[in-house]
């Protein structure tokens, strides 16, 4: 089972939703993320929500179209998208994809980064990417991983997320690495390159967020 969750971020920065459709495909809604899909002709399974960023006439929309609806007061510890997430991480699903999450308000955009290290610190190992039309980003934990390369995505970041990311070697890439320690807020790693169809990364501490992107 695949968990799309559409947040309400600006849709212009969305990719082609359609390609995520299917049987295994299970959609989320987040506030103004719903209505978006509902205008998609996408049906959200469960939304998720104070709903502050929809008129009254597009609640009532939503209202209409979705049968499982969680809102929620304004005045919460938790963003709606975190809720969302929440919930998505429990039906253990074997991937989580976060759409609409990017643009727009900046600490939004920050908030939901963080967001994925959760299940990281809990040993949770779900796979989960946020993705527009221009970035794939995702965090990793220590351990060693292979990346295919991506016609649409040609350049490859790595940003430390932890004080340290100790002995991280990049091997299949334009600049390779070799038990290399980076720190917080280092460029070292930004806009690398797979030289081949294959190349892998690996570390041994530290939390990394991989971006794919394209210009």
């Amino acid at each position: 089972m695949h968990i799309n969750i559409l947040a309400g971020g600006p849709t212009e920065l969305l990719p082609n939703l359609k390609k995520y459709l299917g049987e295994d495909e299970v959609w989320v809604g987040v506030d103004r993320g719903v209505y978006s899909l509902i205008n998609m002709n996408i049906t959200p399974k469960i939304a998720f929500g104070d709903f502050d960023s929809v008129s009254n006439e597009e609640y009532k929309v939503i209202e209409k179209h979705v049968k499982d609806m969680k809102r929620y007061k304004p005045e919460k510890n938790e963003t709606d998208m975190e809720l969302a997430l929440n919930w998505a991480i429990k039906q253990n699903p074997d991937l989580i994809r976060i759409f609409g999450a990017s643009g727009g308000r900046l600490d939004h955009f920050l908030a939901n980064v963080q967001l994925l290290v959760k299940p990281l610190l809990e040993n949770n190992h779900v796979k989960i990417f946020l993705i527009d039309n221009q970035n794939i980003l995702s965090l990793k934990g220590p351990g060693s991983y292979k990346m295919r390369k991506r016609a649409d995505k040609k350049y490859v970041s790595f940003v430390p997320l932890t004080l340290n990311v100790k002995g991280l070697n990049l091997e299949g890439f334009k600049y390779p690495l070799k038990d290399r320690h980076i720190t917080i807020g280092s460029t070292l790693c930004i806009s690398n390159e797979l030289i081949g169809d294959n190349g892998t990364f690996s570390f041994s501490e530290g939390i990394l967020l991989v971006i794919r992107s394209n210009d």
